[in-house]
């Protein structure tokens, strides 16, 4: 395991974890909103079995640094991705996955730089784009119900505000409890400014979607109350080569809620490509 860092083109340092064998695939794990690199768990250390896993810190998130500006353009969370890629001497082969968030953040990368460097793509729970009139970028009604509580700097209505996620993060199963802590945990240490300028942005990669040339996975569970299936629908429909797994009454974070089969399906995908 190694912590590294590199420095993005705008100069905002870019923190992440490398675990796995070095000659490996390389799997770049791409958390969502108000979260960090822990977030993945025991997804994480199971897909470092056999893949070269990279699990980024997104600017302004965990270890990485927190500009005061620059979140509203998509060309710096594109060149955060690539100083990544660059930082690990990958330009071919690679397989990015995008959990929430972390989905719109790599298919900024896919316009901006294409797929030269990438096998395939993976959307788990996630959406393309982001804006009130974009395609395919609906708010679920958890993420409703929380703002704009959780972009508040007083610490009382930001733990109110992120408790409106409840279980949506992990499933409903009892053994849960140390995981929710976890993303609770990392969610109120991401900078209240943060939480509040990813949401002001207008992005719209439906046409990157439609001229991919890279096999797509979209996972999505179909009771997902924070990004609605909706949105991972319309990636699917969008995207010239898809593979979907719609889970039956599962919610937000698939790898938490269900880690073997998450673990299971994204390894076969992976085996799949060229």
């Amino acid at each position: 395991m190694a912590i590294r860092e590199v420095i993005s083109a705008d100069g905002t340092s870019i923190v992440y974890r490398v675990t796995g064998p070095a000659d490996g695939r390389p799997l770049v794990l791409l958390h969502g909103w108000a979260g960090n690199l822990l977030n993945w768990g025991a997804a994480e250390r199971e897909l470092a079995r056999r893949f070269r896993v990279i699990a980024v810190d997104l600017r302004g998130h965990g270890y990485s640094g927190a500009p005061e500006a620059g979140y509203d353009d998509p060309k710096n969370w594109a060149a955060d991705i690539a100083a990544v890629l660059a930082g690990e001497d990958i330009d071919t082969g690679a397989v990015l996955l995008g959990w929430s968030y972390g989905g719109i953040v790599l298919s900024d990368y896919l316009t901006a730089y294409g797929t030269g460097a990438v096998a395939g793509v993976v959307y788990c729970g996630s959406q393309a784009g982001i804006g009130r009139d974009v395609p395919g970028a609906q708010t679920g009604s958890v993420m409703q119900k929380a703002m704009p509580d959780v972009f508040d700097e007083n610490a009382g209505k930001a733990v109110r505000g992120f408790s409106a996620f409840g279980s949506a993060n992990t499933g409903r199963a009892r053994d849960k409890g140390a995981d929710a802590q976890r993303l609770f945990g990392g969610c109120l240490s991401t900078p209240p400014r943060v939480r509040k300028a990813l949401f002001y942005r207008t992005t719209d990669n439906t046409e990157t979607l439609r001229t991919l040339d890279i096999p797509v996975f979209v996972l999505h569970g179909t009771a997902d109350p924070v990004v609605p299936i909706d949105n991972g629908r319309y990636i699917a429909e969008a995207v010239p080569d898809a593979r979907t797994s719609y889970w039956d009454g599962a919610q937000h974070g698939l790898f938490v809620e269900d880690t073997a089969r998450f673990v299971a399906e994204v390894g076969e995908f992976i085996d799949g490509l060229n």
